[in-house]
């Protein structure tokens, strides 16, 4: 299916204007130290399922493991206990730029206080990975907060483009037939 999409290109040149972390984080932050595509796979569809995030469901277990074992990419994960609520994955880039690729929290803990936070973490970490810009982009299929939280942690929009998305006809599912609610704000907001 086809879906008319608005993107917006947001970043941060100045770490000044990153908001500093709440000393009282709600979970614990870990770098995967081992590049597994199954597991990374998994949280891209427990997070993106509800987002459409459809563009890696492709990829090869090779294509995965070669994403992951490159030295400028880290994954980084979030838990409350030994549950992960959210992840983000960066990457480093020519002229000391850092992108955060993904960013989301598992659909449960949308909406319990934990982006703000995660957000935070993934930006002051992509900083240490680029050191003079942290860049990302966001659109209409993702959550409805994602720009105005992005904006409200220092971010500028400094793009914006209409594409044509070409869309899973059916909703994304964790698995084949799971019947997982879809979240609110997804395909059809």
């Amino acid at each position: 299916m086809k879906k008319n999409v608005h993107v917006w290109h947001v970043e941060i040149t100045d770490p000044s204007r990153i908001t500093p972390p709440h000393p009282n984080k709600p979970y614990e932050l870990r770098k995967a130290d081992t590049a597994l595509p199954e597991f990374n796979r998994m949280l891209y569809v427990a997070v993106g399922a509800p987002w459409l995030w459809y563009e890696r469901l492709q990829w090869s277990y090779q294509e995965w493991i070669s994403f992951l074992q490159r030295p400028t990419t880290e994954t980084w994960v979030a838990y409350k206990g030994a549950t992960p609520i959210g992840y983000f994955e960066l990457e480093a880039q020519a002229a000391g730029s850092a992108e955060i690729c993904y960013f989301g929290l598992l659909p449960e803990f949308i909406g319990k206080g934990f982006g703000g936070h995660l957000l935070r973490d993934a930006i002051n970490k992509a900083w240490q990975l680029g050191g003079k810009r942290v860049w990302l982009h966001t659109c209409t299929l993702d959550h409805p907060q994602a720009l105005p939280n992005y904006l409200a942690r220092g971010f500028e929009v400094f793009k914006e483009e209409d594409i044509t998305a070409n869309l899973p006809d059916d909703p994304i599912q964790p698995w084949i037939r799971a019947a997982k609610p879809e979240i609110s704000g997804g395909r059809d907001s």
